[in-house]
């Protein structure tokens, strides 16, 4: 791993987003770990580095608010709580705009993106450079301390991503606030930097400590990762399937199964990382083709539960589960 810093460090680094490489990098909140989010492949790499058990929602960062409402749509509520409290420690997830090429993967599949643009200068200026949307989750592994320092960055990742960007401690240290603007009324995803008293002196009430339960009344099973079958498509899908039938959508992971009305290949070699990138584009592909080849099902072949197959079967059992 490469320790970058200053004026040539930002322009170093953003030289290896913008190369599909991996990079940590220093806001005010606490380091996040970069990678281009338009690309699927540095994506998933993103997941395998920190060992992420599921493909939860990346927040992708942004140098501005017009940048980051290139890609979303933001409400008049999104407009005022950007006008006041960015650059700065808040998230808000809003309608995926058509069009955006941020990459299916980063936002877990769903037709929403979490949006930021942080308050740290050096952030910025290497967000301005890369010229990109930066996915970018804390820069730990999964399950580990969220980082506030370069060196906290280097403990827990040496080895695993290309460098990370040294732009001083954290100065707030504690994560985004992220806001879920979506449904009829303002819930707070996670509490942070921002406080719900100031977002709602903004815009008025805001809901709080969501369940499932309150998801699926409140937020029409918008809320990112709270919903069993949140990530179904409209043809049910068959898991683990050795065989296929001529009325079936193939979802293949290594040599396809023969017969299929129609195939997708996750990974002819069996890679998980390409699997991974590929998973909800290959869904969304087989629900449309395949129901133009009239087919009745998708049949997803099975994935190892090694390393990144453990966040692609979870996706696959959600899009299994029953409908509500």
């Amino acid at each position: 791993m490469r320790l970058l810093s200053g004026t040539a460090g930002i322009q170093e680094a953003a030289a290896l987003l913008r190369a599909g490489r991996l990079v940590a990098f220093g806001t005010e909140t606490v380091y996040g770990l970069g990678g281009d989010a338009t690309n699927g492949q540095t994506v998933a790499s993103i997941f395998a580095a920190k060992g992420r058990p599921q493909f939860n929602p990346l927040i992708c960062h942004f140098p501005t608010a017009e940048a980051a409402f290139g890609h979303v749509v933001p409400t008049p509520a999104a407009e005022r709580l950007a006008a006041a409290f960015w650059p700065g420690p808040l998230t808000l997830v809003l309608p995926r705009r058509a069009g955006s090429p941020i990459d299916l993967l980063a936002g877990a599949g769903l037709d929403t993106l979490a949006v930021r643009v942080p308050g740290h200068p050096p952030a910025r200026a290497l967000l301005e450079a890369a010229g990109l949307p930066i996915a970018a989750p804390s820069a730990n592994r999964s399950g580990a301390v969220s980082p506030t320092t370069a060196a906290h960055v280097v403990a827990d990742l040496d080895g695993r991503i290309d460098a990370v960007l040294d732009c001083g401690p954290a100065a707030v240290g504690l994560e985004s606030t992220v806001l879920d603007l979506t449904g009829p009324r303002p819930v707070l995803l996670r509490p942070g930097g921002i406080s719900a008293e100031a977002i709602a002196a903004l815009i008025g009430p805001v809901g709080r400590g969501v369940t499932p339960a309150d998801a699926e009344a409140a937020r029409g099973l918008r809320s990112p990762g709270l919903l069993v079958s949140h990530y179904a498509p409209v043809l049910p899908v068959r898991l683990n399937a050795t065989t296929v039938a001529e009325n079936e959508a193939l979802l293949a992971f290594g040599p396809a199964l023969p017969g299929a009305a129609v195939t997708w290949a996750l990974s002819k070699t069996g890679d998980l990382t390409e699997a991974a990138a590929r998973l909800f584009a290959g869904l969304r592909w087989l629900d449309q083709a395949g129901a133009r080849m009239g087919a009745v099902r998708i049949a997803a072949m099975p994935v190892p539960e090694d390393g990144l197959g453990a966040a692609i079967n979870d996706r696959l059992r959600r899009a299994a589960a029953t409908r509500p």
